[in-house]
């Protein structure tokens, strides 16, 4: 029988630790992201998020712990780090002067990737992002979403397997903002891992598979989306809205033991349930037996916007 070895993490840290004099900017984090995952890393402002990623991009050195990318330690291994991801900062600065295959061609040659092969991967890398049609245009010329997606074709012009991107979509209008997450799901799609920071919590809600939550430095949350839902959900809460007069409703749903509260809100029926894995069924089935006229049920999602309100205490550093 072949003893086979566990795959390696995309990403691992253990005991990450970051101070600034009396400041402890990351708290002993211990974190791991798969190989393939789309990784929402949550937190307010000084939480740590970006402390994070510079020292995963191998800009920050730790003060304590250990962080590894793909079996490469962050600073015993810092060149191979390098070559294996790609950093995009809140803030980047572009050359608004150059053309945007110019560009690109520029940071291709500074990743040593030979003059016969930058110009078909420089259009490989703006056709990914969308920007094919704007190979001869001006940086400075272009639209804020459009710059943004030029500094995510920077990123993969070494054809990185790992991305770490800080609020990529920050200050984007709607449309820009969806196409940005689109270009993101497609890149997961060939393979990336992708670690994204975001305070746009609706948006990692639909795009990640799992997510981080910090705060003040500490890990609060690591795993699945719907995990960390079921984790603080309370109780199943289910809004039902019914034909005549509420409070027979109210008084059939109040008798039953798997219901903790129902409460009547502008014209609906809120009904809590004992626990987040109840049986929203038994709703509709007591007040048809009942005699009562349903006309809507709907099941409440705890959202990434709720469950964040929840485990926080708005506390930064």
């Amino acid at each position: 029988m072949i003893d086979l070895a566990p795959p390696i993490p995309a990403v691992q840290t253990v005991g990450l630790t970051r101070t600034y004099g009396a400041l402890t900017a990351l708290n002993a984090l211990d974190l791991t992201v798969n190989r393939g995952d789309l990784f929402g890393f949550i937190g307010s402002n000084g939480a740590g998020k970006t402390t994070t990623l510079r020292i995963l991009a191998t800009f920050l050195a730790p003060s304590a712990g250990q962080a590894k990318i793909l079996g490469h330690d962050v600073v015993k291994d810092a060149d191979a780090v390098r070559h294996v991801i790609g950093y995009m900062p809140d803030f980047f600065g572009v050359y608004k002067d150059m053309e945007v295959t110019e560009y690109l061609d520029f940071f291709g040659a500074c990743y040593k990737i030979p003059t016969n092969q930058r110009e078909k991967t420089v259009s490989d890398v703006l056709e990914l992002v969308g920007l094919s049609e704007k190979k001869g245009a001006l940086i400075g010329a272009l639209s804020r979403g459009m710059q943004q997606r030029l500094g995510l074709a920077r990123v993969l012009i070494h054809d990185p397997q790992l991305l770490l991107l800080d609020e990529p979509a920050s200050g984007l209008d709607p449309r820009a903002r969806i196409e940005m997450m689109a270009i993101l799901q497609e890149l997961q799609r060939l393979g990336k891992t992708i670690i994204i920071s975001s305070h746009i919590l609706s948006e990692l809600q639909t795009l990640c598979n799992r997510v981080a939550i910090i705060e003040k430095g500490k890990l609060i949350y690591s795993g699945p989306v719907q995990g960390v839902r079921d984790q603080l959900a309370t109780g199943l809460v289910v809004w039902v809205k019914v034909l005549g007069d509420e409070s027979r409703a109210i008084e059939l749903l109040k008798a039953r033991a798997e219901i903790t509260a129902v409460e009547a809100l502008a014209g609906r029926i809120k009904v809590t349930m004992t626990d987040h894995q109840a049986d929203a069924g038994c709703v509709a089935e007591t007040l048809v037996q009942g005699g009562v006229k349903l006309v809507g049920l709907r099941e409440e999602e705890l959202g990434l916007e709720e469950v964040f309100l929840r485990v926080t205490r708005g506390e930064t550093q």
